[in-house]
């Protein structure tokens, strides 16, 4: 995993912010934890396409950029969990907007397919 650097007198605030939450399951996982707190497995379901692998290396990523918190159990076998930091909360209103306007493309998407005569 590469770890990026930022150099916020000189990136785009929009290009410093994708980088941080864009990714192809990133959106999805932040989304999921605005329910709270989930286990591994719990993401894994609510992101099925996600390989096990991606999953894994979005998750540290989220958890290296201080969106995210994972805490690890002392047990056997080992429980891990997710959650938002208080800094990854402050996404909600941007997660938010993003699935209101992922809905009203969908609709958008269906009104505009050409009806199939039978």
């Amino acid at each position: 995993m590469t770890k990026r650097k930022h150099d916020a007198d000189h990136e785009c605030p929009v290009e410093i912010t994708l980088d941080v939450i864009g990714g192809k399951w990133k959106g999805m996982v932040l989304y999921w934890l605005l329910n709270g707190t989930a286990r591994f497995n719990e993401i894994r379901r609510a992101v099925p396409n996600a390989t096990q692998r991606m999953l894994t290396l979005q998750l540290r990523e989220l958890e290296s950029d201080g969106v995210i918190r994972r805490k690890v159990y002392a047990e056997v076998p080992p429980k891990v969990e997710y959650s938002l930091t208080e800094f990854g909360l402050s996404l909600k209103p941007i997660l938010l907007l993003m699935r209101d306007w992922g809905t009203q493309y969908r609709t958008k998407l269906k009104r505009s397919r050409p009806t199939t005569a039978t």
